[in-house]
């Protein structure tokens, strides 16, 4: 009776492929998400700004005065202002462009380790190592999340102890 060792290793290999596959997963979810919002406000961003530009000259136009027109350009002009610089400042601190396009870099990067996976021969892999790759990919991409998203001076500190990679 044989060991069970192809059968472990083809198991290893099937648990770490089924784990790029999740993470992957993961990315490409996240980087629609992130692509949607982007979209989303640079479209808001145009739209309003059209909006607040063609209002003020609106409530400017002698036929609107003391009509109720001139009442509501007054009221609508500041909220489409404030709403445009809301959108500006959402897009500005979650820089969801950026954060797209990490997303899409992660996943392809994901993917072409799994891949090399994938074609290896089960025995051919060491799927503590080839997990340690991974679970090193993901560190890498959410420091460098967090780095643009609040600076880099948290993320850059060594690990404790003093030593660096």
């Amino acid at each position: 009776m044989g060991t069970g060792q192809p059968s472990e290793a083809a198991d290893a290999r099937k648990r770490v492929l089924d784990r790029y596959q999740e993470r992957i997963a993961y990315y490409w979810k996240a980087s629609r998400d992130n692509q949607r919002a982007y979209k989303t406000t640079r479209y808001l961003t145009v739209v309003l700004g059209a909006v607040v530009t063609l209002l003020s000259s609106l409530s400017s136009a002698y036929f609107v005065r003391g009509t109720w027109l001139e009442t509501g350009f007054a009221v609508l002009t500041p909220l489409f202002a404030a709403s445009l610089v809301i959108v500006g400042g959402f897009s500005q601190n979650f820089q969801w462009g950026a954060a797209w396009s990490d997303m899409v870099i992660a996943a392809e990067r994901l993917e072409t380790e799994r891949n090399r996976i994938a074609a290896a021969l089960p025995g051919q892999i060491d799927a503590v190592k080839e997990t340690a790759l991974l679970d090193e990919m993901v560190m890498d991409e959410t420091k460098a999340f967090f780095r643009r998203l609040f600076g880099a001076s948290s993320a850059e500190k060594p690990p404790s102890g003093g030593e660096g990679r």
